[in-house]
């Protein structure tokens, strides 16, 4: 007897259809086949399912039993495909019926005993259930919160085959989940265990922050150890506004594809925040793999890059992220196919001045010779450098601004001012149709020149600007994005002189002045 459930195969952050064919009663001996380009975890389904089966009170068959997955050409992999395995079979043998499998997409891992446990890519398995006209999502109840982001789709969460099989044949009701249950939709508390408040001194990184949160832009702090780069990194996700929701759903779809969304303690409603080792490997920071997936600059979509110690990082690894930053997406090859995956990241990057970390303080002797100094900063390309919209040098502190009890201001009031300029930025690119693309950092050529226009005065000082430190013309349109966004936050209309020269001294570090 032939049966057919529908699943779904997850290709990068997308989910594809697959039919899981089953048939059983066929001549020969007892034996269990799977075709359709299954991986060893698919393959192992076999006892998983046939556990599961008898556990829960049902027969198992006793002839040869066919299972393709469908289409062959399509690699699946992962335990997802327990559940409408096991389904199919209960099915195939009369013990389920058949009328209601092709209303709905099926996918979930099943223990030995028949409950089921989460698994990846739930947000798209139901975007796939909406596109396909599907009336709802059958899934583990530890997937559904996310899942149920999605409207317009029915998410049914099950806790057992049994379950399953019962609901299916109409002797068991199930709520389906409604969106406001979602633990995701749960807001984080205003308290943040962080605060800018902690800070003290570094008026001008503070400042530099501001702007690039403000307009998204990518930052470069450099200063000798113990300055407080990676303190002011790490502070950056309590001033930045709250995600759309469209950007939300973007974040999730990424992060569930990955498998962080499994955890309990990455369910909230906020911005990422990846900061990798700088031993990582070119796959690990860009994404790939047999089966390509992302990377830690994909899984920072909508959200923040940081990079310490910039200049350690393999030189391959830094110069992979050149086109990605210039795009917004990555694009990656590999015999199993191509996928496409986004990365709007707003990239933070700190490094030292030079191997020893002293150049330039005044408290300390650095001793590394200028042939050292110019060998570590080279590490840092130009071309890459080009792509970092503002330099900004952090000194060290004095013991008197370390002894200081009086707070800085606190992050609830630097997000206010970045909340303020982003929704000026918004009104502004109204007419973009992707949330993400509506910061200055984003602006198109054509953008710039309607949005960013400066007189004559202010062009000769900077064509004087750019021949003197000798930047490039990527950095002319990022000098001029970042004065709008610095004219956004005084709450100007226009750009005017004191906009323009700010923005002109956080290209200090640029080309000739660097190395």
């Amino acid at each position: 007897m032939l049966a057919v459930t529908q699943s779904a195969a997850l290709v990068g952050v997308d989910a594809h259809p697959v039919q899981v064919e089953v048939n059983t009663g066929e001549a020969g001996e007892l034996k269990f086949i799977l075709v359709g380009l299954p991986d060893a975890a698919v393959k192992e389904s076999q006892d998983r399912v046939f556990s599961a089966i008898t556990n829960s009170g049902y027969r198992m068959p006793a002839t040869r039993t066919t299972i393709n997955l469908a289409p062959g050409d399509l690699r699946k992999e992962g335990p997802a495909y327990d559940l409408p395995i096991a389904i199919g079979i209960l099915a195939s043998m009369k013990q389920c019926q058949e009328e209601r499998l092709n209303d709905f997409l099926i996918a979930g891992e099943l223990s030995l005993s028949g409950k089921t446990r989460p698994i990846r890519g739930a947000l798209a398995m139901a975007l796939l259930a909406r596109k396909s006209g599907k009336q709802g999502l059958i899934i583990p109840a530890e997937s559904a919160d996310e899942a149920a982001l999605v409207s317009e789709v029915n998410i049914y969460p099950v806790t057992s085959l049994d379950q399953t099989v019962r609901f299916l044949n109409g002797e068991l009701e199930i709520e389906p989940l409604p969106s406001s249950q979602s633990c995701f939709y749960q807001k984080p508390a205003e308290a943040q265990p962080l605060d800018f408040s902690e800070v003290k001194g570094q008026h001008a990184v503070r400042r530099a922050v501001e702007i690039a949160v403000s307009g998204g832009h990518n930052l470069l702090m450099i200063g000798s150890p113990g300055s407080g780069k990676s303190m002011i990194a790490k502070r950056i996700p309590t001033i930045m506004p709250q995600p759309e929701t469209d950007e939300f759903l973007e974040i999730l779809s990424i992060q569930s594809a990955a498998g962080i969304t499994l955890s309990q303690e990455n369910r909230v409603f906020k911005r990422p925040f990846r900061s990798p080792h700088h031993t990582i490997s070119d796959v690990g920071l860009l994404g790939g793999g047999t089966i390509p997936g992302p990377g830690e600059i994909s899984l920072a979509h909508n959200g923040v890059l940081f990079l310490d110690e910039l200049p350690e990082f393999k030189r391959s690894a830094l110069e992979v992220l050149r086109q990605p930053l210039e795009d917004g997406k990555v694009s990656i090859s590999r015999s199993a196919g191509k996928i496409t995956l986004p990365c709007n990241v707003m990239l933070i990057a700190a490094m030292n001045p030079c191997p020893c970390g002293y150049t330039g303080d005044t408290s300390r002797e650095c001793r590394c010779t200028v042939p050292q100094i110019q060998r570590y900063r080279s590490k840092i390309s130009g071309p890459l450098l080009d792509r970092i919209d503002l330099h900004i040098e952090a000194p060290a502190l004095r013991i008197k601004e370390l002894r200081d009890t009086q707070p800085g201001e606190s992050s609830a009031t630097i997000r206010a001012r970045c909340e303020q300029a982003r929704l000026q930025q918004k009104e502004r690119f109204s007419d973009t149709s992707v949330p993400s693309e509506r910061c200055n950092a984003r602006m198109s050529h054509s953008q710039i020149r309607k949005y960013c226009t400066i007189n004559k005065e202010q062009g000769d000082l900077l064509q004087q600007a750019m021949e003197q430190l000798s930047l490039s013309a990527r950095a002319y349109d990022r000098i001029l994005k970042v004065a709008r966004t610095i004219a956004d936050l005084a709450q100007s209309q226009k750009i005017d002189t004191p906009h323009l020269l700010e923005a002109i001294q956080y290209r200090s570090l640029d080309r000739n002045l660097f190395y």
